[in-house]
């Protein structure tokens, strides 16, 4: 099964996945697309670059109101405080309000999950992003500080922070999952998430199914996406199991009564899809964005 998808993401993609199974809580088994070195590369230096702009817009002006009133070494302390604050309060304020991407992410089509399968945790993002400043910007600070090399020792302290530096960038080669440090500790991983077209069937499913709106209130746009990828499968038992498994999920959790043949678990699922999309579309258009079904439903009107 893992093949054949792979093989149809190789052909919408144009690039070869490596391809993971996560099994959430519920016990459902999700297909993962892991993210490669180049494009986890493309983001980090894109999320860089606009850190760097945000950071030197910010330190103008602080240059214009405050730091010039001050000496070189409290102007020089407080500009590195607020570097490291600003540093990671962007990597940490993004991957929690966009439900695991930065910027860079975004524009790469990359989003950071849980590997156990649950919710993506504030605590997870903090952890994977603070030791970061381990992982690079430590020892970079420290390497950029040296005064001009003139003896041995310094010679020597400098390639041991080049080498650390070079050793924990080159881990997510070492993996098959390509993770880093951060992702070791924090129990999450980077994966690829391209942005296709929708099938039309999807969107062109006439309601046969009715659905009120407290029961499209219970799940988010993580869970809607889910159930796009699991309709994209192409036809077989394996994926027809599958299917009757979520739509028994579905109907438990949204209190769906009637029952749904085996021969109409397709038809149920797409119609429930459509209506979901409609329900989060209509959210959006009053500023409610709802990233998962953990997030609180918008406030009735």
């Amino acid at each position: 099964m893992a093949r054949r998808l792979d093989r149809i993401n190789r052909f919408l993609d144009g690039v070869k996945r490596d391809r993971r199974e996560i099994v959430s809580p519920e016990g459902i088994v999700l297909e993962v697309d892991v993210a490669n070195n180049g494009e986890r590369l493309i983001a980090f230096v894109l999320d860089f670059l606009f850190w760097m702009l945000a950071t030197a817009l910010l330190y103008m002006v602080l240059m214009l109101l405050i730091v010039e009133r001050m000496s070189g070494a409290v102007a020089g302390t407080i500009i590195f405080f607020i570097a490291f604050l600003l540093r990671n309060l962007y990597f940490i304020h993004f991957e929690m309000a966009s439900q695991g991407s930065t910027p860079g992410k975004r524009i790469a089509n990359l989003r950071v999950i849980d590997r156990g399968g649950g919710p993506l945790f504030p605590g997870a993002i903090v952890a994977r992003n603070l030791t970061r400043e381990v992982e690079i910007f430590l020892p970079l600070g420290l390497f950029l500080s040296l005064p001009k090399l003139t003896s041995g020792l310094e010679f020597w302290g400098a390639a041991a922070y080049l080498g650390w530096i070079m050793l924990i960038s080159a881990l997510p080669f070492f993996n098959r999952d390509h993770l880093r440090a951060g992702d070791l500790i924090a129990g999450t991983m980077v994966i690829s998430v391209p942005r296709r077209n929708l099938l039309a069937e999807l969107v062109e499913t006439e309601a046969t199914y009715g659905f009120t709106r407290s029961q499209l209130d219970v799940y988010g746009a993580f869970e809607l996406q889910v159930l796009e990828e699991l309709l994209r499968r192409p036809a077989s038992p394996d994926t027809s199991n599958v299917q009757q498994q979520v739509c028994g999920k579905i109907c438990g959790k949204i209190g769906w009564t009637d029952p749904v043949p085996p021969s109409e678990t397709t038809a149920f699922l797409k119609a429930f899809y459509t209506a979901q999309r409609a329900h989060l579309e209509r959210g959006q258009l009053f500023g409610h964005f709802r990233a998962d079904k953990t997030e609180p439903p918008a406030a009735r009107k």
